[in-house]
């Protein structure tokens, strides 16, 4: 039988086998409620991938509480909720993400170096050196530098890095700036 045609009744079983780690009871569970998670997905604005991504956070939540579900019978209206809030929380994510090109690196009014330059040249020879780092570490500079600021976690996320890289290679790509020749006249007096 359909695992989608059966009645409500047949849910705590489901829950059940699927708790003691039966896999097609879990598939048969995740068949059952997936017309009532991409029915709630769908009704929002979402792009292919995010849609994928609301569908996949769902079933991992159920997942990570199905041993606490005390009624299996209101599973459709969890998964429902759930799917709402996965959704609603994909869409307010990536209305947060700017396209990287788009970012603007923050620039800081160091006052008058004493050379009479303009901040024009300041800003020529910054977007100088910053075109020299690689494409990857434009991308890392341009997330550390939005505003508001994005957290670790978003930026591990979008550029695939381990987290434990990005301050490293955050340093890195300072240290390169910091010796960069576009740079070197407005640094240390210019010796560098």
């Amino acid at each position: 039988m359909d695992p989608r045609h059966q009645s409500s009744s047949d849910l705590p079983a489901l829950v059940a086998r699927a708790l003691e780690r039966d896999q097609r009871a879990w598939r048969d569970l995740v068949n059952r409620l997936k017309g009532v998670a991409w029915k709630v997905i769908y009704s929002y604005d979402l792009s292919e991938e995010d849609r994928n991504d609301a569908f996949a956070s769902t079933f991992f939540r159920l997942h990570e509480r199905l041993a606490t579900v005390r009624e299996p019978e209101k599973l459709p209206g969890w998964v429902a909720t759930t799917a709402r809030n996965e959704a609603n929380t994909v869409s307010r994510r990536r209305s947060k993400l700017v396209p990287m090109a788009e970012l603007p690196l923050r620039t800081v009014d160091h006052g008058d170096h004493g050379e009479g330059l303009e901040s024009d040249e300041l800003r020529t020879a910054l977007y100088a050196a910053f075109s020299s780092l690689s494409p990857e570490h434009q991308a890392l500079m341009r997330m550390l530098s939005a505003d508001p600021p994005i957290g670790y976690d978003e930026i591990s996320r979008v550029l695939n890095l381990p987290h434990g890289s990005i301050g490293p290679t955050r340093a890195r790509c300072l240290q390169r700036l910091r010796t960069s020749p576009e740079l070197a006249p407005f640094l240390n007096g210019g010796t560098e």
